[in-house]
Formats: C-alpha cells, sequence, structure tokens
C-alpha cells in the first residue's frame, strides 16, 4: 500500500506543477516571451495566459512602462581642450518584447555606451562657453541619435536630458570670479545710474524752486508797487482836495527834518537852501498871528542867520 500511495502523491505533485506552469498570468504593462524547445514562440500579453508545461518555457518578462535610468558622470572633452563631467538622464520605453530580447543582449547597457560615444561626438564640436549654453540643442541631437540606434532593438527613447554639466575647478573658479565682476559692474552702473537721477531731479527741483520763488517775488514787488502807487494818489488826491498853502508844506517840511537826521551813522546834516524858504513861509504865519504887527520881522532874519550857520557834525 505505501508505494500505491507515493506514487499517488508524486502523481498529484506533478498535476499541480503542471497546472502551475499551464497557467501564466501577466501583469498589466508587461509582456513575456514563450519559448518552446529553446525557440521563440510568441508573447504573452496582459491577463490569463494558457502554455504548454514542461515544453514551453517563459524566456523573460519585460517591463513596458516608460523607465528613467540615470548614468554616471563621464569626461567629455570639449573643442577647446576642457575635460567636463556630463551626467545624463535617459527616459525609453520598451515597444517590441522580442526585439529587445533577441536583437541585443543588453540594452540597458547597450543604450548607456551610445549615449557616451554620442556625447563624446557633440560635446567635441563645442567650445566650453557653448556646451553650458546648449543643453535643448545637445538633448535634441542626442535624442535622434539615440532613437535612430535603438528602434531596431524595440526601444523607443523618449526624453533625453543632461543633469548637470561640470567644468573643471579651475574653470569655475575663473567663470565665479567673472559672474562677480559682472555683478560688481551692474552694481556700480545701476548705483551712477541712481546717483545721476537723483542729482537731475534735485536740479530740476531747485530751479522749478528758483522760478517759483523768483515768479512769486516779482509778485510781491508788483503788488508792493501797486500798493504804494495806490497810496501815493491816494496821498496826493487828498493833498489836492484839502487845497493846502504854502505854510502848511513848510511846516511839514520842518517836521521831517529832524527823520532824515536820526540814526548813529548820520555824522553830517546838510542844510538843504530849500530851508530858508521854508522858515520865510513859517516866519510870515507866525507873525500874522502874532500880538502886534512888528513882531513878524524877526523871524525871517532868525531862518537866514540860521541859513548861514555851518553844517553841524
Amino acid at each position: 500500500m505505501q508505494p500505491i500511495i507515493i506514487v499517488l502523491i508524486i502523481l498529484v505533485v506533478l498535476v499541480f506543477i503542471a497546472l502551475i506552469k499551464t497557467i501564466q498570468v501577466i501583469p498589466q504593462a508587461s509582456a513575456a516571451i514563450v519559448e518552446r524547445f529553446g525557440r521563440y514562440t510568441r508573447t504573452l500579453n496582459a491577463g490569463l495566459n494558457i502554455v504548454v508545461p514542461f515544453i514551453d518555457s517563459i524566456r523573460n518578462r519585460i517591463d513596458l512602462r516608460e523607465q528613467v535610468v540615470p548614468f554616471p558622470p563621464q569626461p567629455v572633452i570639449t573643442q577647446d581642450n576642457l575635460v567636463v563631467n556630463i551626467d545624463t538622464v535617459i527616459y525609453y520605453q520598451v515597444t517590441d518584447a522580442r526585439a529587445a530580447t533577441y536583437e541585443v543582449a543588453s540594452y540597458i547597457q547597450a543604450i548607456e555606451q551610445l549615449t557616451v560615444t554620442t556625447l563624446r561626438n557633440i560635446i567635441g564640436g563645442m567650445d566650453l562657453e557653448r556646451t553650458l549654453t546648449s543643453r535643448e540643442e545637445i538633448n535634441a541631437a542626442l535624442r535622434g541619435v539615440l532613437d535612430e540606434a535603438t528602434g531596431k532593438w524595440g526601444i523607443r527613447v523618449n526624453r533625453v536630458e543632461l543633469k548637470a554639466i561640470e567644468p573643471p575647478t579651475s574653470i569655475q573658479d575663473s567663470m565665479e570670479k567673472q559672474m562677480r565682476a559682472d555683478r560688481d559692474k551692474r552694481a556700480a552702473i545701476l548705483q551712477a545710474e541712481g546717483v545721476r537721477q537723483s542729482e537731475i531731479l534735485r536740479a530740476e527741483g531747485e530751479k522749478q524752486s528758483a522760478i517759483l520763488r523768483a515768479e512769486g517775488e516779482a509778485k510781491a514787488a508788483a503788488l508792493r508797487a501797486e500798493g504804494e502807487a495806490q497810496a501815493i494818489r491816494t496821498v496826493f488826491e487828498s493833498i489836492h482836495a484839502g487845497d493846502p498853502d504854502q505854510k502848511l508844506l513848510s511846516y511839514q517840511y520842518l517836521q521831517m527834518l529832524p527823520k532824515i537826521a536820526e540814526g548813529d551813522a548820520n555824522k553830517l546834516w546838510i542844510v538843504p537852501s530849500e530851508i530858508g524858504d521854508a522858515l520865510k513861509g513859517l516866519g510870515g504865519a507866525l507873525g500874522n498871528f502874532g500880538p502886534m504887527g512888528g513882531g513878524g520881522g524877526s523871524v525871517p532874519a532868525q531862518g537866514k542867520e540860521r541859513r548861514e550857520q555851518p553844517p553841524i557834525d
């Protein structure tokens, strides 16, 4: 009985293994290569698939999603004999699982080596300055070469990016000094422009202020002159309306003489010749109001005597 049980157990295990090998579940966005006795038979797509156990075998399972592969920095020599290290990132997708399996041994390694050689060809025709400023041009040229070469491998290169371009340390120091000098130059130019604009605005402000001040002074002087003219006209009209005689004018003239002599700077007082006429008129007026008619003759004599006095220091 025991040998029969052992045979049954073996048969059950074989059936179970056969079922496992018969039913193949392929995940979404994946593919599997089926070989029969070492020869390609078909490609299994996503879903439930049936294969012949112990005859068909799964050679390779390939992810059909877009893949991202970063490559390590590669030293590349530019046209002006400078070595730069370039990091690249490749975005690719397997479009034909059979070609990716049988047309190339390792498509990842093949893409990497093709990227390095293509970069050396492209960068070798550019100087350092153009290399640093032409990433889009390098990306487009690299993608075109890779897409053409990898098409027969069942690979489509969707995108190529230069992650970093590192020039030599000495060149980086020189570039940093140049950038610092350019920034300092721009700052000095902007500061000079600011000072110049400030001076222009200040000069314009002073000019406008002087113009406004001059206009104000001119208007004030005109208003003062107009006021003085109006005052003179008013005084003249008042005097003309009052019809003053010579005696009143002589008295007013004598009242103004002390004001003329006021001030510490007046060391010399010059008596004008018209004072005699004023004194005559004033003496005549006082004589008419005296108690005796002959008392008025002394004033002109006094006026004459005063006129003949020497100037008072």
